[in-house]
């Protein structure tokens, strides 16, 4: 049987981080990586630095609704293609849920998918929590709640960013929610390794609170009646991602003016902002990444991961529309665009 693990958390609680640091490792070496996105461009398979036909794309939309057909399609192609030669040996598969993933579904699919439990198990299940936004987001979003109090395993993230007082807080109320789980605390260097993380014990809800045997015992009754069919009452309707783009390089002093404005005056409505940006003067793609007001220090990849080299900036918001935000981003882009007609003239 092939252990099959859980990489789950809310948006921007460093899912992506931890397991970019996880596949650096070599005893990951024969793991299959499953990354799943909600919106309308991909962007976190970009950005885990490893190489190969091991890490696969789940179609654009959430695990636990729209694309849980197409979890049990992947899972069984890539064990036929395992056993043809066609894919390359793998003993593990990880799975990075999207940060607004209810894992109840996605668990019940392991467990009871009568294709899959004759090849995969479904083991223990890892949750990243925000340390510095955690709290509100288990105050405010049910799949937060539901990640932490299934997990087996919970990594409080950005402990060096918050007062021992919050942490303390925090992990008093994650206990208390998970009570038989083990906590590992991390930082933007540093966290658990995949011997702290990864087990092969099945999946179970001994230990766990109640609600989560409630939730799964939900799920069979939902899995019944729709059939595994896209359930549009599962998010919050409120909840809405677009991208925006620029073709030619940013004015990084621009942007930067920009976001940060959005930040400030709109940044409990962003719940999430990730983008790949081509800047001018580099030549080496810069990644970004920001919660609600929170902008992290941005980071320089060493190449490109592919052909395209358009700025791509993904937005989970709520109850902020897109328009608005791609008209004033217009202006960024046409400083881009003025840059960039200029240097050409002096050429």
């Amino acid at each position: 049987m092939i252990p099959v693990s859980i990489i789950t958390g809310f948006l921007g609680s460093g899912k992506t981080t931890l397991l970019r640091r996880l596949l650096a490792d070599p005893r990951m070496g024969t793991a299959a990586v499953l990354v799943n996105e909600f919106g309308e461009v991909a962007l976190d398979h970009l950005l885990l630095r490893k190489v190969d036909e091991n890490i696969v794309l789940l179609n654009s939309g959430c695990l636990c609704c729209s694309v849980r057909d197409d979890l049990v399609e992947t899972l069984d192609d890539m064990q036929a293609k395992r056993s043809s030669g066609l894919l390359p040996e793998f003993d593990r598969v990880v799975i990075e849920t999207t940060g607004l993933a209810d894992p109840a579904p996605i668990i019940h699919t392991l467990l009871t998918d009568a294709s899959l439990t004759q090849v995969y198990c479904a083991t223990g299940m890892v949750a990243t929590v925000d340390a510095m936004h955690g709290g509100g987001q288990l105050d405010s979003h049910l799949e937060s709640v539901k990640q932490a109090a299934m997990a087996d395993r919970l990594v409080l993230t950005k402990t060096d960013l918050v007062e021992p007082a919050i942490l303390d807080r925090l992990r008093d109320r994650l206990k208390a929610l998970s009570p038989s789980a083990t906590l590992f605390e991390a930082t933007l260097d540093s966290g658990p390794g995949p011997d702290m993380l990864f087990d092969s014990h099945p999946f179970s809800e001994r230990g766990k609170v109640a609600d989560v045997a409630r939730w799964l015992n939900a799920e069979s009754a939902t899995g019944a009646r729709q059939d595994h069919g896209h359930d549009d009452k599962r998010h919050d309707d409120r909840i809405g991602t677009f991208c925006l783009t620029a073709d030619v390089p940013l004015d990084w002093t621009r942007f930067t003016e920009w976001l940060a404005l959005l930040l400030t005056n709109r940044g409990e409505q962003v719940l999430r902002v990730k983008g790949l940006l081509n800047i001018a003067g580099r030549s080496k793609p810069v990644v970004i990444h920001g919660v609600q007001h929170v902008f992290y220090p941005p980071a320089e990849l060493d190449r490109w991961p592919d052909a395209d080299h358009r700025s791509r900036i993904v937005f989970i918001t709520r109850d902020l529309p897109g328009h608005g935000l791609a008209r004033t981003f217009e202006t960024v882009a046409a400083a881009g665009h003025a840059r960039s007609a200029a240097e050409q003239s002096m050429d």
